[in-house]
């Protein structure tokens, strides 16, 4: 009787002043706490001034940090040099006076396939360019200007207005080459022809160079021009009464198909996206 109340009473005691130890988790039986839990979510439209003024294309985020301090950034009119200050992508921000968008700019390099459009206009049925590249971001990107469905070869996607303008421009010296596989051999006094400019819709059309590829038959050629006229290499040959079997382009203002297979695309690479917007 006594030991079955002395048993109550430690039990009692025992709850009353907290002696019982606390339940291990040892064995899995921690409470599960979801991810970020306690955490406000992130607003979209909102991000740190470095990072606004990097993906406007000025500098990196951490040069963007050293502009910052020294009050080369206003935000509404204000010079801002806090660090890790926050803006709204409604805010006006300035670099030294210019406007800044903070879209990142994005620069894909396809490798496009036979039988791809590169219109952006909804066309049942067909394939599209951009549907190989759409991974690649989630910004929307246009094509730098025209392929036909039949030509393959390298083809630039971007987001930057402002360097699709200069790259399209009929004048900006972009230069293109192409090899050309033609139905028959490219005679030798055409092949003059063409190196002397040859009269398209009452308008020349001059190449800067033309020759036979090595250890290929003479129905392969290789052809650079930096014309922008529409589907300009086949009517040089068509012109002559050749019919192009195969065209792809393989270099494009300097760009490369180096390491990129048939229907892959890459993002340029830093001193690319430099080189390219040197051409005005």
């Amino acid at each position: 009787m006594s030991r079955s109340n002395s048993n109550s009473d430690k039990k009692a005691s025992g709850r009353q002043g907290g002696s019982f130890r606390k339940k291990s988790y040892a064995r899995g039986n921690a409470p599960i706490r979801k991810k970020n839990e306690g955490q406000q979510p992130s607003d979209p439209n909102v991000m740190r001034l470095n990072r606004y003024v990097a993906n406007s294309g000025v500098c990196s985020r951490r040069d963007a940090d050293i502009y910052i301090a020294a009050g080369n950034v206003t935000v509404n009119g204000k010079p801002i040099t806090e660090m890790g200050y926050k803006v709204k992508l409604t805010d006006e921000v300035k670099f030294d006076g210019r406007l800044l968008n903070p879209v990142k700019k994005e620069y894909i390099l396809l490798n496009k396939p036979k039988d791809f459009v590169t219109s952006s206009k909804n066309e049942q049925g067909k394939r599209t360019a951009a549907s190989l590249v759409s991974s690649a971001t989630k910004t929307k990107l246009s094509v730098v200007g025209r392929m036909d469905k039949n030509t393959t070869g390298l083809l630039l996607f971007t987001n930057d207005g402002e360097m699709m303008k200069r790259l399209t421009k009929p004048k900006n010296g972009l230069r293109k080459i192409y090899h050309v596989e033609l139905n028959k051999n490219l005679r030798g006094e055409d092949l003059a022809k063409i190196k002397e400019g040859i009269s398209i819709d009452d308008s020349v059309v001059r190449v800067d160079a033309i020759s036979f590829i090595d250890n290929a038959p003479k129905r392969e050629v290789g052809i650079e021009l930096k014309s922008t006229r529409n589907k300009i290499v086949r009517r040089i040959f068509e012109e002559l009464e050749y019919e192009v079997i195969k065209l792809d382009r393989v270099v494009y203002a300097g760009l490369t198909k180096k390491d990129l297979p048939r229907g892959h695309w890459r993002p340029l690479t830093e001193q690319e996206i430099i080189n390219l917007g040197m051409i005005k």
